[in-house]
């Protein structure tokens, strides 16, 4: 049977954000609780490709990246938070690296290589070859179990939150501890705290295509404690999703795209230029609904990302992951097209 504290503090999801905050609070005196689903290695996080964007080149600037996010949000972001989140961004990667993250980097590895992806007009997206989510969760699993304040419980379900009108307590409503189901013992704890930070990501794998396996169970969480829900309506979808009928969660880096691939219809065109001055590097709600399109249009189940016209030693060097995954799939991405659809993402 599990016990705490009350006086703990109780992270629930055990990817980045998760252990990142663990990390910050841990440092600061805190003791903290950190349960995840399943393994930490079977994280969405920890399958992130891409790489995190951020104002590190002298020609970029803050106020560009703010723009830049403005506009890929249709004028619906918070000003503020954008603001927060694009200032913030340098710091987070110099955070990352002191703590043993391992960047790509150039020039005799002096600088870090930035690539770009959809919506950027600049190259600002830091990364680790083509396996950033591998590169980060890695150095962050192994600071976390170091800690000595950080308790680590993989491969626990959190079933509810305990509130104080559950218990009939008077006063706000507020969150005083969870249920946690131990699979393995087949048991129900419940364990107090003095604060819950709900880290589990969206809801993104109840779609036939998705990038990841979240199911929204800390959304569901919140709203049965009487917290508001808001903007469920915006879901990302990612354009490349690898279509394989042994593939359903493989991700092709929008790096790619950034790199120079093309999408194409099965007969080899192009059509992203009819649908943004942009292209293949338009914001990824665009691509994903001129893709959408043109599958309803044409009666076709998928399109293709192409970047074999690169160099093949380009292709090896900057995603040789991906490259990989292909491959076990009888893909040759240094030769041939890769069949895409796109796939929810983002909740």
């Amino acid at each position: 049977m599990l016990t705490n504290s009350d006086s703990s503090v109780i992270i629930i999801g055990g990817g980045i954000a998760g252990l990142s905050t663990a990390l910050r609070l841990a440092d600061e005196g805190h003791s903290v609780i950190v349960l995840s689903k399943n393994r930490l290695a079977d994280t969405a996080s920890f399958q992130a490709q891409g790489g995190i964007a951020a104002v590190i080149n002298p020609e970029d600037s803050l106020s560009s990246h703010h723009a830049d996010t403005v506009i890929a949000g249709a004028g619906l972001c918070h000003s503020d938070t954008v603001a927060q989140v694009v200032r913030e961004g340098p710091e987070c990667i110099r955070w990352l690296e002191d703590h043993g993250v391992r960047f790509t980097r150039t020039n005799g590895g002096t600088d870090l290589h930035l690539t770009r992806e959809g919506g950027h007009s600049k190259r600002r997206v830091v990364h680790a070859d083509d396996a950033t989510g591998v590169a980060v969760m890695s150095v962050l699993i192994d600071r976390v179990r170091q800690h000595a304040a950080i308790r680590l419980l993989e491969n626990r379900f959190v079933v509810n939150l305990v509130t104080t009108r559950e218990l009939g307590l008077a006063g706000p409503n507020r969150c005083a501890g969870i249920r946690v189901l131990d699979d393995a013992a087949g048991v129900v704890d419940t364990l107090w705290a003095s604060a819950v930070v709900l880290a589990t990501g969206g809801a993104s794998g109840v779609y036939q295509h998705a990038t990841n396996a979240s199911t929204g169970d800390g959304i569901a969480m919140a709203w049965r404690a009487g917290c508001t829900v808001a903007n469920m309506e915006f879901v990302q979808f990612h354009p490349t999703c690898l279509h394989h009928p042994q593939a359903r969660s493989v991700l092709i880096s929008e790096a790619v795209r950034g790199e120079g691939g093309r999408l194409l219809l099965p007969d080899g065109s192009r059509f992203m230029p009819s649908y943004d001055a942009r292209a293949e590097l338009a914001p990824r709600d665009i691509v994903s609904r001129a893709i959408a399109n043109e599958l309803a249009e044409k009666n076709i189940d998928h399109v293709y990302l192409d970047i074999s016209h690169k160099p093949a030693a380009l292709i090896i060097e900057r995603f040789p992951n991906i490259l990989k995954v292909c491959a076990e799939h009888g893909l040759d991405m240094t030769k041939e097209p890769i069949p895409v659809v796109p796939a929810a993402h983002y909740t």
